[in-house]
């Protein structure tokens, strides 16, 4: 495959040039950019970056929320030969810094003028970076610029330049950098060339027959290379349309008006709609509730069916009119032929409940230094609880450590600027060193058991895989995240938080008169109702990686407090520095439960 990322937005802008590529709300209404609208904006942002005095290779950062200007930026950047790279919107001021330093940006362009304030603080420590460009608002400073004036410091040369440097571009050549959520350290910046993202791209979408009718929603971070490759070049690839949801918060609302055909979450979206649900189904009357719950019955029932090549319950179809559809219809997930999920764990109970409202979710795995997927599922072909099989064209096998070992054209060729850490990451034949430990079943599919890295070693020498207890621990009514602790400790303890949406129920089961997160925690009831939840627990797993004692803390485990990357992945070093001394309360105060 010889093509860049510019010649598939030209392919893609001749084929279908008055279909809509984006839309997005202003004043309330959704409005369209056509194909052959995105594709001059494109050529024309990039001519402004020119005028702006970005050169070939440099770097331009974009920080801000998903927008048709996001996408132009970024591929903009890519026309005029530079290296864009995304800024998570929850980061701080030095997290920036050290993203725009690293990439060497030359041009930054930010959403707002509250974006605008956390560059001026730090523009200082910032030689190569020449302008900031506001997606959205006005400025009077030295450059510094709106959104009008980069179109305006284009021009005829510097359109001519683009061009020239788009016929220069090669597949090998670096398109972008995704830089590593950094639950470990500073974040990575992980190479993707033209090749590397075509290449996936086109795979995704011909294999989930994506086209230009098809609809998807903008709304995980675009730092992400997971939706940049869904959102972004994916639907370039085939010239589906982008809608852009107004804010996490609207995207329930969003997806009722968009109604997508293809939608991707990360396993945080789908436990909140999984509790959303559930709790609207507990305000239902008893003979409805009775209803929704046969229905479900016999949804697991046909979902594994489906799944083994047997044929459905009679009464499929009935629980389909009865419920399924009209769920699928609240959650604006009627049209939708694909739903899946990646980017962290999810557990098997939430599979299965959505697999119960005939709604399968098909899970995807991989990684930033893969380009996104490196295994997927699909309607005909998908194991609840596995991790899908490998994509056609890529390999992947396991070491004799169990770490899960990827090789491909989808595979990153290095870490800009750390050799060191490719030669660890990538070995001499091309294999990728995931740092997952997973098994692969006999008909092929992948199941993720854990972090290489962050596997339990307690003082006894047995080791545990934190991810498996702590899905475990998420399915107790109402917890919402759990960190297992025990790393050279003699026994198993569990930091949980509480998801304040499902309270309510979990309190009243409990007869708890707890309102609020610190009062639930504080709760002796409600204490005494999650201890009988974790001994539950305890009787799937073996006495020495059983949760001996566990903390309730106050407050839910969050982006903007650090415990939780963007993608919803946790911060294990950060939540155990964080919450020290309620960790060395578990092991000090008292003697645990044998």
């Amino acid at each position: 495959m010889n093509e860049n990322v510019l010649d598939v937005l030209e392919r893609t802008a001749r084929a279908h040039g008055a279909r809509p590529a984006m839309r997005a709300k202003r004043d309330g209404a959704w409005q369209a950019t056509t194909w052959t609208e995105y594709r001059d904006q494109v050529v024309a942002t990039a001519a402004g970056f020119v005028g702006l005095g970005l050169e070939p290779r440099a770097g331009v950062v974009v920080l801000g929320y998903n927008r048709p200007e996001w996408f132009l930026a970024a591929i903009g950047a890519i026309a005029a030969g530079g290296v864009p790279a995304g800024i998570y919107t929850t980061s701080t001021a030095e997290q920036c810094r050290y993203i725009a330093h690293h990439s060497e940006a030359a041009v930054a362009v930010v959403e707002n003028p509250t974006y605008l304030e956390i560059f001026r603080q730090i523009r200082g420590d910032l030689p190569h970076l020449r302008a900031v460009v506001l997606m959205d608002g006005e400025s009077r400073e030295p450059d510094v610029y709106a959104w009008a004036q980069l179109l305006e410091r284009g021009g005829e040369s510097a359109t001519q330049e683009v061009r020239r440097r788009i016929a220069a571009q090669r597949p090998e050549d670096v398109a972008t950098l995704i830089y590593t959520s950094g639950t470990t350290g500073p974040p990575k910046a992980v190479m993707i060339t033209h090749r590397n993202m075509v290449w996936t791209a086109e795979l995704l979408a011909r294999t989930f027959d994506i086209g230009a009718a098809d609809d998807v929603v903008s709304y995980l971070p675009l730092s992400h290379i997971a939706e940049q490759i869904v959102s972004l070049h994916g639907a370039m690839s085939r010239g589906a349309c982008s809608w852009f949801a107004e804010s996490l918060e609207k995207l329930p609302e969003n997806l009722r008006e968009v109604r997508p055909t293809f939608f991707f979450g990360v396993p945080r979206v789908w436990e909140k709609i999984q509790a959303g649900i559930q709790a609207a189904g507990a305000q239902a009357p008893p003979l409805r509730r009775r209803i929704a719950a046969w229905a479900r019955r016999v949804g697991l029932e046909g979902g594994y069916a489906e799944q083994q090549g047997r044929r459905k319950p009679l009464l499929w179809g009935l629980a389909r009119r009865l419920v399924f559809e009209k769920v699928r219809r609240r959650l604006g997930l009627d049209r939708a032929r694909i739903c899946s999920t990646s980017a962290a764990p999810i557990s098997v109970v939430t599979l299965e409940f959505f697999l119960s409202l005939g709604l399968p979710v098909y899970e995807v795995y991989g990684m930033s230094e893969c380009t996104g997927p490196t295994t997927f599922s699909l309607p005909d072909r998908y194991r609840t609880g596995k991790a899908g099989f490998a994509m056609p064209g890529t390999e992947l096998r396991t070491a004799e450590d169990g770490e899960i070992l990827i090789r491909g054209p989808h595979v990153f060729p290095g870490y800009y600027k750390d050799a060191a850490a490719t030669r660890e990451t990538v070995d001499a034949d091309g294999w990728l060193h995931s740092g997952d430990i997973g098994t692969l079943d006999a008909e092929g599919f992948l199941q993720v058991t854990d972090r290489k890295k962050e596997l339990i070693i307690t003082s006894g020498g047995k080791n545990i895989a934190p991810q498996v207890l702590e899905t475990k621990l998420k399915q107790i009514p109402g917890v919402a995240h759990a960190a297992v602790v025990g790393d050279r400790r003699n026994y198993v303890t569990a930091l949980l938080t509480l998801d304040p949406l499902r309270l309510p129920a979990v309190a009243a089961a409990a007869g708890s008169p707890a309102k609020s997160l610190p009062e639930a925690a504080a709760c002796p009831r409600l204490r005494a109702q999650l201890e009988r939840e974790v001994e539950k627990v305890n009787q799937t797993l073996a006495r020495y990686e059983s949760i001996r004692r566990f903390a309730v803390l106050p407050v839910e485990f969050a982006i903007e407090g650090g415990e939780l990357t963007p993608t919803m992945k946790l911060k294990r070093r950060v939540v155990y520095q964080k919450y020290a001394r309620e960790i060395e309360q578990l092991y000090t105060d008292a003697q645990p439960v044998s």
